[in-house]
């Protein structure tokens, strides 16, 4: 069993600064809610891995998280130890089997085949390692898409705050089991994918819900969850469909009010009683 040695509290994860707001020609002075940023640097086994600019709070989750999507750990039982220092802003980690970096592999861009077809998908060599097709056949009804969207943007208090964090959640199709948030995208899944292996959350059939618009970053970072379904508020990149598609994993955009587009693999969304 790992050891968490955990700071008692969290850092405030947002702070009011007095403004001057402008509507039209009217000049109000009033306060707003600004969200904080944290930096905490994770070292593994005594070696500096990487500085992360974050929301400071869930970090046990995004290390955790960060460290499985980066292939550091597959399992949670590969981590012994994990101590966060807020006032040093460090998080140091010792794993039970060694861990080499080698940064020409974090920077060195991967390309990969598509699955044999034509074009190409361009992510870091790492990524090719940790993201895998995703196999799983998992199907959700479109009620599901706009209720689960739904819940996600319920659960988001910091961001209804401050509108300066990305939301995710993990979800079964009818269900939300956690909501994390971060002013990264990438950090808010990775706290998302963190908690999930610290909860023992078996991610087989899990969808995973987003605030903002599908990067190609976004999708690897689904594909290394694991998850079949992505259902996002905003819009898709040219790349990251193509890596959705080469990744067997079903892409939902611009989910907002009654409406979605399915992007990619459109199977898993199952009918209903929704028109055409």
């Amino acid at each position: 069993m790992a050891a968490f040695r955990m700071p008692t509290r969290d850092l405030p994860v947002s702070t009011s600064r007095a403004i001057l707001r402008y509507n039209g020609r009217v000049k109000t002075r009033l306060e707003d809610t600004i969200a904080t940023e944290y930096a905490l640097t994770i070292y593994v086994n005594g070696q500096e891995m990487a500085t992360v600019v974050c929301t400071p709070e869930h970090l046990d989750d995004l290390v955790v998280g960060f460290l499985a999507s980066e292939g550091v750990i597959r399992r949670l039982d590969q981590l012994q130890d994990l101590t966060v220092n807020l006032h040093a802003g460090t998080a140091r980690v010792q794993t039970s089997t060694s861990v080499n970096f080698n940064q020409a592999f974090y920077n060195k861009r991967y390309i990969g085949s598509c699955c044999g077809k034509s074009r190409q998908s361009f992510y870091f060599y790492n990524d090719a390692h940790t993201a895998k097709r995703v196999e799983d056949r998992t199907e959700i009804h479109p009620e599901s898409v706009l209720a689960l969207v739904n819940r996600m943007e319920e659960m988001a208090g910091l961001f209804q705050e401050t509108g300066a964090v990305h939301v995710a959640s993990i979800c079964s199709s009818d269900s939300v089991f956690q909501t994390r948030a971060d002013i990264g995208r990438h950090n808010a899944l990775d706290k998302l994918y963190g908690y999930a292996i610290r909860s023992g959350i078996d991610l087989n059939g899990k969808i995973v819900t987003f605030s903002g618009r599908l990067s190609s970053e976004v999708v690897l970072k689904v594909g290394k969850i694991g998850a079949p379904i992505v259902l996002a508020k905003s819009a898709p990149t040219a790349l990251a469909l193509d890596i959705a598609d080469e990744l067997n994993i079903t892409a939902v955009g611009f989910v907002r009010g009654q409406c979605f587009n399915v992007y990619t693999h459109p199977w898993r969304i199952a009918e209903s009683d929704m028109t055409d």
